[in-house]
């Protein structure tokens, strides 16, 4: 979202960073400056905007006027960090919400009405699975989940009727890599929208519009903020979709990010690059220990050579990302996961700390057991999020907590 120029009157000159490179943009996209010349972004800890005249208000409200009407509507930290984040993806056009689930939801519903049909991988995150699977069809949509590793399963459920497709990849907690190329190619044909969940890859490691999606969606809670501070999420497209479907809709159902977690999430996309580098040569190497590993059943990771995807994710992503998934041997998750010292027990994930979660129990209880047997999400899987501490530290502590272990 553009400042308008009217809230510019008062401020230094906002520059325009669309020529530098990215790590610059994450920097500076969006960056302007109050009469002060304050070094970092400002925070506008307000609701509303006063107005000189009734004439004025009037005219803003009509939009005959830029300005800023009202904090859900518009705010300077809030649109600062939808430029930033637009640059980085290379997207038109970017609209910051409260929450990553409410970029989801907001993102499927804005484009979809009664009779309409959803076609989705079935390998997603628990509370987007129940979107899915549970509140779309309260509104008599159709919803298809298949198997998206299959691109057969795709060309037969993406017919006329379809109006937007739904993907995670890496997938949530299962790390199903989906060929978002083919698939953009087979929805298109059918004039549907492709909508990409890419918050397992980051803004950094995977462009999903460059590889045809229409709308991408993000948590900004996890590697954009890195730190566990704050809730926020996005949705990114193009300027035409943002200006008919996505702004009308979130104008006036009010999932909006609030200043401060926006004010919190512009600083981590100053370093989001520089920790997520990191995240990935430790969750390399933990993952390479865990497959060696003769109490893991198996590990899960796009960067090992095994995984089934791993041809697709060379292609599509520039690293494999920080998230590891293993099935430990026997009934023992629980004991694992109690053993551990430095890993923390949390659902969270792409944090500087790293942090262990158990899937079955937690992100996907709701899907109920059907659900996770569909998904082959087992009792014995184990999720790890790799964080940015001592990777040596990592592997003895994963490696003392699975010693302690009797088969």
């Amino acid at each position: 979202m553009e400042i308008p120029q009217s809230s510019l009157e008062t401020t230094m000159k906002n520059k325009n960073y669309n020529n530098y490179r990215k790590q610059t943009q994450r920097v500076r996209g969006g960056l302007f400056r109050s009469e002060h010349g304050e070094t970092s972004e400002a925070l506008y800890m307000n609701s509303g905007y006063t107005f000189n005249n009734a004439e004025e208000a009037r005219d803003k409200f009509a939009g005959e006027l830029d300005g800023y009407l009202y904090s859900r509507y518009g705010n300077p930290t809030v649109a600062m960090f939808e430029e930033r984040l637009a640059l980085n993806e290379g997207a038109e056009s970017c609209f910051a919400t409260a929450s990553g689930m409410a970029a989801v939801f907001s993102s499927l519903l804005s484009c979809l009405k009664s009779g309409d049909e959803v076609v989705s991988s079935r390998a997603l995150f628990g509370s987007c699975y129940h979107i899915l699977d549970q509140v779309l069809p309260r509104y008599n949509i159709t919803t298809h989940l298949i198997d998206g590793t299959d691109l057969s399963q795709w060309e037969k459920y993406i017919t006329k009727k379809t109006k937007c497709i739904f993907l995670e990849s890496p997938s949530n907690p299962t790390m199903e890599i989906i060929d978002i190329q083919s698939v953009a190619k087979l929805a298109h044909h059918h004039n549907a929208l492709v909508i990409v969940d890419n918050i397992f890859a980051s803004p950094v490691l995977q462009k999903p519009l460059e590889l045809g999606a229409d709308i991408v969606v993000y948590s900004a809670t996890k590697h954009i903020d890195g730190q566990g501070r704050a809730m926020g999420g996005a949705i990114l497209s193009t300027e035409q979709h943002f200006e008919e479907i996505i702004k009308p809709f979130m104008r006036h159902t009010g999932a909006t990010l609030s200043p401060f977690n926006a004010w919190i999430l512009l600083k981590g996309l100053e370093t989001m690059q520089y920790r997520i580098d990191q995240h990935c040569q430790n969750a390399f190497k933990v993952a390479k220990f865990l497959s060696q590993h003769f109490k893991v059943v198996k590990t899960i990771y796009p960067g090992l050579e095994n995984h089934p995807q791993y041809d697709i994710a060379k292609k599509q992503m520039l690293q494999p990302g920080s998230i590891i998934t293993f099935l430990i041997k026997g009934n023992n998750a629980f004991q694992f996961m109690n053993s551990l010292n430095l890993f923390d027990i949390s659902n969270n994930f792409g944090d500087t700390k790293s942090l262990v979660t158990h899937p079955a129990t937690t992100t996907h209880r709701v899907i109920g057991e059907k659900g996770r047997k569909e998904l082959n999400i087992s009792d014995n899987m184990i999720r790890l999020s790799i964080g940015l501490e001592d990777v040596e530290d990592l592997i003895d502590d994963i490696n003392q907590a699975l010693q302690g272990i009797k088969l």
